[in-house]
This record gives structure tokens, C-alpha cells and sequence, in this order.
């Protein structure tokens, strides 16, 4: 099981020392995401969960895995980090194996090396909700102490959000959702050419347009957005 590097409360002051007028949103999102990893015993990788309205998308990840597993709830619009910035409440998934709320997300996060996880819920400002992800390779990682100490921080973490949302003004919110939404799409697009092509399913799909972006280097979108150019390529030339 993961040992923490940092003790939490020197998380915190590091957390408080961030200059809000220096720093932008997505900076302070990948901050808390950084002290979190480093300070909440049992944790292998963390996401910050941003909500507005039906639209979900990951603020900041420490781990492409962890990345990916926020984006299969989007996908199915379920799973403990949505009920978590839903409710405000902290969900914990002890185990992968015996989860029964989110069967088929557990499975895909088990098979993926993930066996148990922690999403605290972050009110932030306004519309916008959140929540703190924690994942672990190891069964049962998050005990009473660690569930504890990871609260706390997403307390201070949900605070220190709602400061640095007030420095960002509604145009780069509104941008960065039309980013997220934009790259859904173009992904979509391309799942749907590759489903078309190889007559497999949605989540084959997405396997094959993963294993592309890891094997090149490349964001997925950027491999969508190619394979989508190349088959607009085809039909007009």
C-alpha cells in the first residue's frame, strides 16, 4: 500500500501558501490534486471531479489511469465521483470486486489494476460541484484514518476551490467547457468510425483509441481528431 510522503497538515499550510492572485483554476486544481496524492495514506492516484449541471469533466489527474476512470462514469453519467459532487457526501468503494452499486465501472477499474476508492464531495461555487478522488491499488487502502485525514483536506481543498473560481472569470469557465464538450465529441466521432469499420463495441472503441494515444504519445483527442481527418480525407477525396 502506498506510504504518504507528505504529513497532512504540512499539505494544508503548502495548500494555504498557494498565492490565488498568481495561480489559475486549473492550477490550484492540479495542486490539490498533487498534496492529496502526497499526503492521504493508501493512494496511488487522485482526479478532481468538476460538475455543472449534467456535464462532468476532470479538473486535474495525477495518472492517466485515473483520468480514464473518471471518464467511463461521465460516460455512463454514474459512478461514486458524480454521487459525491452530487451529494457533497464522501463515497467509499472498499473493494472492486464485491462493489455492488457501480458493477460494471468496478469491474473495468479492477481489470484496469484499481482495487478500491475514496471520492469526497466538494461544494465549490455557485452551480459548480466537485469531488476529490482517490484511488488505490490495494483492497480496503482507505481505513477510518485515512478517510479522516482526506476530508479534512477536502474541506480545506473545497475552500481554497472556491477562492481561486472567484479569480476566474465566466468566459474561461464557459471555455474550458466547451473544450471538455469538443473533445467528447471528436472522440465520439472517432469511436463511431473505428466501431463502423471493425464492427466491435463502443468500449472496444475506446480501448483501441487508448492503446493508439499510449503507444504514440498522443492525448486521445489528438488521435480522434486524426482518425477523424483521415476519414473525412476518404469521403471527399
Amino acid at each position: 500500500m502506498a506510504q504518504p510522503t507528505m504529513d497532512p497538515a504540512e499539505a494544508l499550510a503548502e495548500l494555504g501558501r498557494v498565492r490565488l492572485d498568481e495561480v489559475s483554476l486549473d492550477d490550484m486544481l492540479l495542486r490539490i490534486a498533487e498534496l492529496a496524492k502526497a499526503s492521504i495514506p493508501g493512494t496511488r492516484e487522485v482526479t478532481v471531479t468538476l460538475v455543472r449541471g449534467r456535464v462532468g469533466w476532470t479538473g486535474a489527474f495525477t495518472g492517466e489511469l485515473a483520468r480514464q476512470l473518471d471518464e467511463w462514469q461521465y460516460e455512463e453519467h454514474r459512478g461514486p465521483c458524480l454521487d459525491a459532487s452530487a451529494s457533497g457526501d464522501t463515497i467509499s468503494v472498499p473493494d472492486m470486486a464485491t462493489e455492488e452499486r457501480w458493477p460494471v465501472w468496478a469491474g473495468r477499474a479492477r481489470a484496469a489494476g484499481v482495487r478500491s476508492s475514496l471520492s469526497i464531495g466538494l461544494p465549490i461555487q455557485g452551480s459548480v460541484v466537485g469531488a476529490l478522488n482517490v484511488y488505490s491499488d490495494s483492497v480496503n487502502a482507505f481505513d477510518a484514518p485515512a478517510i479522516t485525514s482526506a476530508e479534512g483536506f477536502g474541506a480545506y481543498a473545497a475552500v481554497a476551490l472556491a477562492n481561486a473560481h472567484l479569480y476566474e472569470n465566466a468566459a474561461t469557465l464557459a471555455a474550458q467547457m466547451q473544450e471538455a464538450m469538443r473533445n467528447r465529441a471528436v472522440i465520439e466521432q472517432a469511436k463511431g468510425i473505428i466501431m463502423g469499420s471493425r464492427r466491435c463495441s463502443s468500449e472496444e472503441a475506446f480501448s483501441l483509441l487508448s492503446k493508439i494515444s499510449q503507444d504514440t504519445n498522443r492525448k486521445v483527442r489528438d488521435v480522434a481528431e486524426s482518425l477523424v481527418a483521415q476519414a473525412v480525407g476518404k469521403t471527399h477525396g
